[in-house]
């Protein structure tokens, strides 16, 4: 078995020591050393060697940039289906899909709530969506019901 030899005999603390005075930095005391840099790290908290640090070295840090506070997503689709809710009764009158279109057709002016009938193929609402939503007025309403309303 060998016995390794301790990483900081006493020659190297002399060196750490010295060259930590002669303002060298972590990594190019380790370097002259033959340590690593965390290593030099460790040791120069454990000896409570420190620098003081001048106006210039103190990074200050950069003054934050205000933006306005639009709320948290789901707050703000709260705020949305309240007003689907308040614009119009709850009703169960059906939907009535006025400019069906296909999954080619399908972009984000369109209503993406899917219709089938037996008689006819699949296709999507493509009514005018709601903004910020996937789904025209009418859909939105199916789609985001309250418990209270399921109940009734």
């Amino acid at each position: 078995m060998f016995a390794s030899a301790p990483t900081w005999n006493d020659e190297r603390l002399e060196a750490l020591k010295n060259h930590f005075a002669a303002g060298l930095s972590c990594r190019q005391i380790a370097a002259e050393i033959g340590v690593s840099r965390n290593a030099v790290i460790g040791k120069l908290s454990r000896l409570g060697l420190s620098r003081e640090k001048t106006g210039d070295a103190i990074r200050r840090k950069k003054p934050r940039e205000r933006r306005a506070r639009t709320g948290s997503v789901p707050r703000l689709q709260f705020e949305m289906l309240r007003q689907v809710y308040d614009e119009a009764a709850f009703t169960d009158t059906p939907v009535v899909s006025e400019r069906r279109c296909t999954l080619f057709e399908l972009g984000k002016e369109h209503c993406r709530w899917p219709v089938n009938t037996d008689t006819e193929a699949f296709a999507f609402c493509g009514n005018p969506p709601l903004a910020g939503m996937p789904y025209c007025q009418g859909h939105t309403r199916l789609a985001y019901r309250s418990l209270a309303r399921r109940a009734g």
